[in-house]
């Protein structure tokens, strides 16, 4: 493939091989960076070279840019992908892999800078045509009065949210107008503290809302398509556990309406990359919250229901492509389900790092499973504890909820604890088989 012959993916896991794969069938040759205690996982194993770039704290290690940057220069790399999560959405770390002579497999910094900050992005978004949550159009002004304005204006209840945040941190909910001023006062020192930018924001407070997300991919040369929705509302502590592809119970014409404006919006701000938009859906109604500006962890959904292969394009692009699709080839066919294995207790949730003394992995038509781990293999206490993601494919919601149950009950991990009772558990639960829940359910679900 011109200009991209050899390519340094910058992660670890499950991500890692999905990368790796994608490169291969491209003929694309791999470059594994890893920690000194993940010599032995599978893409490591598997890639043409590896690079050792530090100990096992992230830190020291997927997070070094310096260690990254020299490893793609003693191993003659072009590329860098990062996969999601450590440096994937790091501005900084984009420009640094373009300034030393490599091509960064994503948006450009600015790009990532402009959808990182939660206030430029709401702006840029509201510019575009993207439907947002009503909020207080950038960051609070210093003055108590007009604050307190804003909030009657909105109405109650409203969520303080961190400019810089993310991940759930960063946030505070407030009833009533006693509370307001404080938790203001609270958000912007935790703020400060956790992301270095003490600037926050008001928005309304969705009381039941589902977490619905739109896939793009764009050339940065003027051509976007989106793949579909997705529904990523079964979640804790605003982690999500298990997502679906489309979302249930969405009218057509409103799903392609906001679709569309995404598509007018990466055009606007010309966007290069696979992203998704982020939005809250209540009532009929689309509020947009954030871009992340990646492939995502649950992108296999989307690629079932629309037989497209979102790494494989990202790698095309980022060899200066233009899209290989327009909008009217994508089909879209069938419904599918992930489950996200965590190497957790099911209960307590306490990570159960360890040595996968068994592991079988489901299969059958319609079964996807995208894992790192085998058996003997040890999985490290130090990452996140995500060790697969088992995928469902059907022609019917119906029909791809089976073929999950049946995969969950197939899949065998001993040596360590998993979540997947908890899968289990909820593909057989009434509301959640009735099709859209909120993304406060589980939690209440977990209370009781």
């Amino acid at each position: 493939m011109p200009n991209l012959d050899k390519v340094l993916i910058a992660n670890r896991g499950e991500i890692a091989l999905r990368v790796l794969r994608a490169c291969k069938e491209l003929d694309i040759k791999t470059v594994a960076v890893h920690s000194s205690v993940d010599a032995d996982l599978m893409h490591v194993r598997l890639a043409d070279e590896s690079v050792c770039i530090g100990p096992p704290s992230s830190t020291e290690s997927y997070l070094n840019v310096p260690a990254i940057i020299s490893a793609a220069e003693i191993t003659d790399s072009s590329a860098i992908h990062p996969g999601y999560g450590f440096l994937a959405e790091n501005a900084d770390f984009a420009e640094q892999v373009e300034k030393s002579g490599f091509i960064f497999i994503g948006p450009r910094a600015e790009t990532i800078r402009l959808m990182g900050d939660k206030v430029s992005a709401k702006d840029a978004m509201k510019k575009a045509g993207v439907p947002t949550v009503p909020g207080s159009d950038g960051a609070l002004p210093d003055d108590d009065e007009q604050i307190l304005a804003m909030a009657r204006d909105i109405g109650y209840p409203v969520i303080i949210k961190a400019a810089a945040g993310g991940g759930g941190r960063g946030m505070r909910v407030v009833h009533t107008e006693a509370a307001l001023l404080p938790s203001v006062s609270v958000t912007r020192s935790e703020a400060g503290a956790a992301f270095g930018s003490d600037v926050v924001y008001m928005e309304k407070f969705l009381q039941k809302p589902r977490h619905v997300e739109i896939q793009v991919i764009a050339d940065g040369q003027g051509n976007c398509i989106h793949l579909g929705d997705r529904d990523c509302s079964l979640q804790r502590r605003h982690q999500k556990i298990l997502e679906e592809a489309p979302a249930p119970g969405i009218p057509d014409d409103l799903r392609q309406q906001v679709a569309e404006a995404c598509v007018a919006a990466c055009i606007e701000i010309g966007y290069r990359g696979a992203g998704t938009f982020e939005f809250l859906y209540e009532d009929g109604g689309f509020y947009f919250i954030e871009m992340n500006t990646r492939v995502q962890v649950e992108h296999p959904v989307t690629e079932m229901i629309t037989s497209f292969d979102i790494v494989k394009e990202q790698l095309r692009i980022a060899a200066g492509m233009p899209l290989s699709v327009k909008q009217e080839d994508i089909q879209f066919r069938g419904h599918a389900f992930e489950c996200r294995i965590n190497a957790e207790d099911p209960r307590s949730f306490l990570p159960s790092p360890g040595k996968v003394t068994t592991f079988h992995a489901p299969g059958g038509l319609g079964v996807r499973v995208d894992s790192h781990i085998y058996e003997g293999y040890t999985v490290p206490p130090f990452y996140d504890s995500l060790i697969a993601k088992v995928i469902s494919f059907g022609d019917t919601r119906e029909s791809a909820m089976a073929r999950m149950r049946q995969a969950l009950d197939e899949l065998v991990v001993e040596g360590i604890r998993t979540n997947t009772p908890l899968h289990r558990e909820l593909t057989r639960d009434a509301a959640f088989q009735s099709g859209g829940v909120s993304i406060h359910y589980l939690e209440r679900k977990l209370s009781q």
